[in-house]
């Protein structure tokens, strides 16, 4: 017979660093991963490492990188000119 064993997982929360607007050529580089915006998002993996201590032990941490860009507001000429429909 097999045993169930369960599995203690512990959520911690998430590091999230905005590394602010960005030049396109620093983004393709880090989609690759490399340039100084992968080297800083390793930096901050590597302080979370230590700030964990021995908890990290034995532990992959994956950095997630979220790339976005803000969407400028366009005015709908047909809302402008039939606001009401």
């Amino acid at each position: 017979m097999e045993e169930n064993e369960e599995i203690s997982t512990e959520m911690t929360q998430p590091i999230i660093i905005d590394l602010g607007s960005q030049k396109p050529g620093n983004l393709k580089d880090l989609k690759k991963g490399k340039g100084k915006l992968w080297d800083e998002v390793l930096d901050v993996v590597e302080e979370a490492k230590e700030m964990l201590g021995a908890e990290a032990d034995g532990k992959v941490i994956i950095p997630v990188v979220l790339i976005y860009q803000k969407k400028t507001k366009r005015l709908d000429l047909e809302k402008l000119l039939f606001p009401f429909k």
